[in-house]
């Protein structure tokens, strides 16, 4: 069975067929986080600790970090600043350090900048996961002899030259000759990662169907594991999550071995509490006056005011369990154990302290 090892320090990853659907957490990227990129350009990096916990805490195996980051405050004082190729090379080192720091688990180095790849690799303890090439011949010739020098695994995504093709036969053709290539390199087949591309289904509705072909496709044909940016299937439309659940599940049985993806699911904020406050109060419903802002969420189906685990990986664990990737269900029963609330440590069933007695 192909299997792709990644490894942090201390920890190993390994993405394989006849593995648990490996997680690789996706928050770490300032593009379209405004309020992250602009704490990156005051060298801020609290949020990336906190996101680096949630994630893991939520079970993510591996760590997506990506240094697109654009920092406008300072291109004003400095034109260099201007220049991808001189801001990410120095934000990625930063970035992987202060991710090492907090966590460990291995890392997924994310960047379109090779000096940045570089930096993360160099930076990187362990065996990380480079993302990414693709089949384009002047990324190939500056991503593939990085990859064989520090003999890492690589997600390879099927475009090239010509974009992005709607045509699944083209994207198959494509991570060929990327796996292809990588051999000429002297890069086995199993430390690649193919990213076939999830088209929008609101947008193709045959996307779903030609992912999981194409993901049996790799499987079978080229011997591949298989990775996707997971909430693609959804974009554009309502109730994401639940197309997101079904989803992968559903790519797990074709034969997809891992996605880069959110795994926590956001705390509901102050101002949705006090909306929704004020609806109950409106409707006349009386609540606790001491009722504090966790219990009052969760009582109205809201969610929870700290990062938890998302919907989308109670798919993943289930999806696990049914295809045997969970012997006994151990993960799927340590998933749902409703933690014990303090006080109550002692209480058995029905809330009576020490449980029900047996009738000698």
């Amino acid at each position: 069975m192909t299997q792709t090892v990644v490894e942090s320090k201390t920890k190993t990853a390994i993405i394989g067929f006849d593995q648990p659907f490996c997680v690789i957490g996706e928050r770490i990227n300032p593009t379209g986080r405004k309020i992250l990129n602009e704490e990156l350009e005051r060298g801020d990096f609290s949020r990336v600790e906190a996101d680096a916990l949630a994630q893991v805490a939520a079970g993510a195996t591996v760590l997506d970090i990506n240094s697109g980051a654009v920092f406008s405050g300072k291109m004003a004082e400095d034109p260099r600043y201007a220049d991808n190729n001189f801001v990410e090379p120095t934000l990625m080192k930063q970035l992987v350090e202060v991710v090492q720091k907090v966590v460990d688990v291995p890392l997924c180095i994310d960047s379109s900048v090779p000096g940045a790849l570089e930096n993360g690799l160099a930076a990187a303890e362990g065996r990380p996961l480079l993302n990414s090439v693709t089949g384009e011949e002047e990324r190939l010739e500056l991503v593939l002899p990085l990859v064989k020098k520090y003999n890492v695994p690589v997600v390879a995504i099927s475009n090239d030259d010509t974009g992005i093709s709607e045509d699944p036969e083209v994207r198959f053709a494509v991570a060929k000759k990327i796996v292809e290539r990588a051999a000429d390199f002297g890069i086995p087949a199993h430390d690649i990662v193919v990213d076939p591309l999830v088209m929008p289904i609101g947008a193709m509705g045959t996307a779903g169907q030609q992912v999981f072909t194409l993901v049996r496709r790799l499987r079978e044909e080229l011997g591949v594991n298989t990775t996707c940016g997971a909430s693609n299937i959804s974009f554009g439309l309502p109730n994401r999550h639940g197309i997101n659940n079904a989803f992968l599940p559903m790519a797990i049985e074709a034969g997809m071995t891992s996605a880069i993806m959110n795994p926590v699911a956001l705390p509901v904020g102050p101002k949705a509490i006090a909306a929704k406050k004020e609806e109950v109060l409106a409707a006349g419903i009386m609540m606790p006056a001491d009722m504090d802002d966790e219990t009052f969420v969760q009582l109205f189906g809201m969610g929870s005011t700290k990062p938890r685990a998302g919907k989308e990986m109670e798919a993943i664990r289930a999806a696990n369990f049914l295809m045997n990737h969970d012997e006994g269900g151990g993960e799927w029963i340590r998933f749902n154990k409703v933690p014990v609330k303090p006080g109550e440590e002692t209480r058995g069933r029905g809330g009576r302290a020490g449980g029900r007695r047996r009738r000698a």
